[in-house]
């Protein structure tokens, strides 16, 4: 029974070591990713206002491919 009981807990702790490293790694690739949304988000703020009607025609653009793909289906 003690055996059963150490390698229990064993397993516990292994598992809690697990479980913290993958927690530490995701929090560094969720914050990276997350100050990649926010540069992303700024550079196309810049864009937009630097090019107004370059940005409109663009939005047509899409919309315009989007509803002939979506229509086509």
């Amino acid at each position: 029974m003690e055996t059963i009981d150490t390698a229990s807990e064993f397993a516990h702790e292994t598992v809690d070591k697990i479980a913290g490293a993958a927690k530490e790694a995701f929090g560094e690739t969720g914050e990276h990713l997350s100050d990649a949304e926010k540069k992303m988000i700024n550079d196309f703020r810049d864009f937009i206002h630097d090019n107004p009607i370059t940005s409109v025609g663009i939005a047509v653009a899409a919309g315009f491919v989007l509803s002939r793909l979506l229509i086509n289906q």
